[in-house]
């Protein structure tokens, strides 16, 4: 038995999570901690960088104990390979230390930014970079950022993923992937948009050098990693939606992968790029067509932010642990997926990928827990439906349909999301983007491994 092992690290929104697995690719064991994120006023979320280190330390200690005691003295990670949330991020100052908090991806500020972009930058948006415009972008946090007193002068921006790779003592890369998720990213040519660059005020080397996903990006050698790192090799692994898809080896193109953690998210792969006209129509309904972490490949990512409220209405009713997440779900299949109250006693909004709100109506008595998660899993249903004929009306509809992730594993999703999704089945993993990234550092070990820092052709 092979005491080199390689673990994958996902920055989710709500956990951080290291998933360690053999030579033979099985599962050795997963540790998580919670994001450190500090909650302001009105939803406003951020993160300090020195937070983030200090809980992907604490993890990284707390493997290298596990380990020592499973596999002995001589253990050894021989990669790592970082996933995580996108739109979020780090911007560094000319030394390399960061010099604002990064803002969550579900942070609500930037509305000012968006009105104030020029008509020319509003009107491409869409059909150039893939995204739907809004607060979500990250350029929309750097620019506020900015209007905030933020100085960029040979200012430096890395996503989340990026910006642990560097801290482990990694080369500092743009990702396609999480590039895509910035709104800088022309998706037609590859390069960043010299427009938009413009008008936030930066030159082209604002983002580091482009790579694809499990590029090699050097060796783990910050101090205070404990032996059994050191030397690790390391790459980023992409954007965590699409790092899970790949999660299970080939994804075929007409299935929807379906990530269900705070947002959920449903992917297809493409084998090309819609065109300008097809990803400017999707983005009115928030859906994004953006490079894949497979290199050659595009997907169509439209998300909800059912996970969202669905954790928050479990907290409305007081459920805050396993047992009575499950006990809750008990109760919601023990009812029809219509509910037992009339229709139009319990009303819901806020799933949409440019909300995230919870507004419960209810007008009537008798309504519990779990009429109410049942009302949210409906309305879930109702804004995914629509995502789903906007896709539909761009490329053939899906055959099947995967879910992943962690509301994944309760009955009363899986049977509500079979209402609207053709062949629903649920993966066997409970940590998908944690077992994909463990997948690219694999990949690191072979013979062929790139070369350290080997930038990909921008026109793929």
């Amino acid at each position: 038995m092979s005491n080199t092992l390689v673990a994958g690290l996902d920055l989710g929104s709500t956990g951080v999570k290291i998933l360690v697995a053999d030579d033979a690719g099985a599962e050795v064991l997963i540790r998580q901690l919670p994001t450190p994120w500090r909650a302001g006023a009105a939803g406003t979320t951020t993160m300090e960088a020195a937070d983030l280190v200090a809980t992907v330390r604490e993890l990284i200690e707390l493997v290298d104990a596990d380990l020592r005691e499973l596999r002995g003295q001589d253990v050894r990670i021989g990669a790592v390979a970082v996933s995580g949330m996108g739109e979020s991020g780090v911007i560094l100052d000319a030394d390399g230390e960061p010099v604002a908090p990064a803002i969550a991806w579900f942070d609500p500020r930037g509305g000012e930014q968006v009105h104030a972009l020029p008509t020319s930058i509003r009107e491409e948006f869409a059909g150039r970079t893939g995204l739907p415009l809004g607060v979500q972008v990250s350029v929309i946090k750097m620019l506020h950022l900015r209007d905030d007193g933020l100085d960029l002068t040979g200012a430096r921006w890395l996503n989340l993923p990026e910006f642990v790779v560097a801290a482990l003592g990694g080369e500092q890369a743009a990702e396609y992937s999480l590039s895509s998720r910035t709104g800088l990213l022309d998706q037609d040519t590859g390069a960043p948009w010299p427009e938009l660059l413009a008008h936030l005020g930066v030159g082209e080397d604002f983002l580091p050098p482009f790579v694809d996903a499990g590029t090699l990006l050097g060796e783990a050698s910050v101090d205070w990693l404990p032996a059994s790192f050191e030397g690790a090799r390391l790459t980023v692994a992409g954007h965590d939606h699409l790092v899970s898809a790949v999660s299970n080896g080939e994804f075929p193109d007409d299935r929807y992968h379906v990530s269900m953690g705070t947002a959920e998210v449903l992917l297809r792969v493409l084998d090309a790029p819609l065109p300008f006209e097809a990803r400017d129509r999707l983005a009115d309904w928030l859906i994004n067509c953006v490079r894949h972490v497979v290199p050659g490949k595009w997907v169509l990512v439209a998300g909800v932010k059912t996970g969202l409220l669905m954790r928050r209405t479990l907290q409305l009713v007081g459920v805050n642990d396993r047992a009575g997440r499950d006990a809750l779900d008990a109760a919601v299949m023990e009812q029809p997926y219509e509910g037992v109250l009339q229709p139009g006693d319990v009303e819901v909004t806020g799933a949409r990928n440019d909300d995230g709100v919870l507004r419960l109506v209810v007008q009537a008595d008798g309504a519990g827990p779990a009429d109410l998660f049942g009302a949210v899993l409906r309305h879930g249903n109702d804004e995914l439906s629509l995502l789903v004929e906007a896709m539909d009306r761009e490329v053939p509809p899906a055959r099947s349909a995967l879910l992943t992730g962690g509301w994944a594993s309760m009955r009363s999703v899986q049977r509500a999301r079979s209402e609207v999704l053709a062949g629903v089945r649920v993966s066997d993993r409970s940590q998908d983007t944690a077992y994909g990234a463990a997948v690219f550092a694999a990949r690191l070990l072979t013979p062929d491994a790139a070369t350290v820092g080997a930038s990909a052709d921008p026109s793929r």
